[in-house]
């Protein structure tokens, strides 16, 4: 009775720091999912005003370029984690990843995590970058992608890139997606936007870069901010499933650690009262044993 109470007493103490962990993780990915949701909130400012002078130069000098190449090489950069404890998350991003990573398609991977579920996927990255330790590495991250497309380009072609990012975006209801985004060529709906919409400021646009320059310099910005906003959302889901799995974890602990209560008590109840059984059956055997003693 007593190894048994020993070990449930160590079980028990196990759990309650197991617990504690579950509970400070839970607390960190909380912390951690806070920085980048507001990087992704900023950077959409930053966005804005690189459409803004996308607008500029269409009025200017005429619609934006947005026809497919045929020839175009496929790029797939696909977001996903370094760390584990967010359950199927990297699987679900991989497999919407699978879609897109035709024969012949560079897929470039974040995250260590994110490369194993790839790999489970049949899909060899061309090489794979670390996700960014707080959210002053999105921008790094960001201008590291960006290199990496312009040494990925064909050799004497200048826009023949056809890029897709995938990562997991926040959905409603506190679920999450894997979404799919045309990186290059840039979007149809926002070129005709931009082609469509009325100038409404009374002063004209003016530039002092040739317009060759000008166009590559935006659309370098305008990938940086879409990178940006596509990696700070990614560290967030990624929070936020870290978080709901370790909500998940501590509620099991406590309910396991609830019916390690209950049978502690009903050890312990029971060896009290084999204890005062002892008692009793001694104190009873010391009476009879006292009236069969002869009176002298």
């Amino acid at each position: 009775m007593a190894q048994t109470l020993e070990r449930l007493t160590h079980r028990t103490q196990t759990m309650t720091s197991i617990r504690g962990i579950v509970r400070t993780m839970k607390t960190m990915s909380a912390i951690n999912a806070l920085p980048y949701e507001q990087a992704a909130q900023a950077i959409e400012a930053y966005q804005d005003t690189v459409l803004q002078g996308f607008h500029a130069f269409v009025r200017c000098h005429g619609p934006l370029p947005d026809e497919a190449d045929p020839d175009a090489a496929p790029i797939v950069i696909v977001f996903g984690s370094d760390h584990g404890l967010c359950g199927n998350y990297n699987e679900i991003v991989a497999t919407e990843a699978q879609t897109l990573a035709s024969p012949g398609a560079q897929v470039i991977c974040i995250g260590a995590q994110m490369e194993d579920a790839l790999f489970g996927q049949g899909i060899r990255p061309v090489t794979t970058l670390l996700p960014p330790a707080t959210a002053d590495g999105l921008a790094r991250l960001s201008g590291r992608l960006i290199t990496l497309l312009d040494q990925m380009r064909p050799s004497g072609r200048s826009t023949a890139l056809s890029v897709s990012l995938v990562n997991m975006e926040r959905a409603a209801h506190g679920l999450q997606n894997p979404v799919t985004q045309q990186l290059l060529p840039l979007e149809r709906s926002m070129t005709k936007d931009l082609a469509h919409r009325p100038w409404t400021s009374r002063s004209l646009p003016q530039f002092r870069m040739e317009p060759d320059h000008l166009l590559a310099s935006l659309i370098r910005s305008y990938l940086f901010a879409r990178l940006y906003r596509s990696a700070a959302e990614a560290m967030v889901t990624e929070n936020a499933a870290r978080l709901a799995r370790m909500q998940q974890a501590e509620q099991s602990i406590d309910d396991q650690l609830e019916v390690l209560n209950a049978e502690l008590r009903t050890v312990r109840q029971s060896e009290i009262t084999t204890e005062l059984l002892d008692v009793i059956i001694g104190f009873e055997a010391l009476k009879k044993r006292d009236k069969r003693k002869p009176e002298p």
